[in-house]
């Protein structure tokens, strides 16, 4: 019944000013201004870094709590090593003794303390004479590009072992069941539209 009323109170709100409008200067030309006036930009005061996201799910896998996680989304990249490096560390490592499992050289030969040295620096690399491209099984972070997959890259170095499959869901001890989960992939595909090239944001449209 509230909904009904309201409704009707719209409906005579709207209706009162179209009554209210149609008086005699109908006929009164609409001056508009071709070239109006910019505002200009207010950059005075103190701004504040909020989020940053050189290498996407970083933070999100290694970091700790939220305070933590707030903590390193507003460090500036030249402390973040000594900041954030040794956390990343034991999460990385206590990440793969949850499952009995030690972390094994990744497939870019990186053990872990320098792997997460280099992860804890949330920047994203460019390489201006190489191909630009998070991984490409040759090229690794030298850039990135809009169709790359930064997650699984980032998943595959974390996990992956020295192949880059070590956590696929294997089954270790021939029983049938898996025993390692599948950390390698979030399972979200590249998706199949064709990506923008010349219009921001660049993205796929809704499949």
């Amino acid at each position: 019944m509230k909904l009904q009323n309201i409704k009707y109170l719209f409906a005579a709100v709207l209706l009162a000013g179209v009554v209210s409008c149609s008086d005699d200067d109908d006929n009164t030309p609409i001056t508009i201004d071709p070239e109006p006036t910019p505002t200009e930009v207010d950059f005075s005061g103190t701004f504040v870094q909020q989020d940053q996201m050189g290498r996407a799910a970083i933070n999100t896998v290694l970091g700790g709590d939220s305070a933590s996680k707030n903590s390193f989304n507003t460090t500036i990249p030249s402390e973040m090593v000594a900041g954030f490096q040794a956390d990343f560390l034991n999460k990385a490592v206590a990440l793969h003794d949850a499952f009995g499992v030690e972390y094994e050289t990744n497939i870019l030969g990186l053990d872990a303390p320098t792997l997460t040295t280099i992860l804890a620096q949330d920047v994203l690399q460019v390489a201006p004479d190489a191909p630009t491209t998070y991984f490409d099984g040759t090229n690794v972070l030298t850039g990135r590009t809009l169709s790359d997959d930064v997650v699984d890259v980032s998943l595959i170095l974390l996990f992956g072992g020295n192949n880059g499959d070590k956590y696929n869901g294997q089954d270790l001890d021939d029983d049938g069941t898996a025993d390692l989960p599948i950390l390698v992939t979030d399972n979200v595909s590249a998706g199949t539209g064709a990506m923008g090239t010349n219009t921001f944001p660049y993205l796929v449209g809704p499949q």
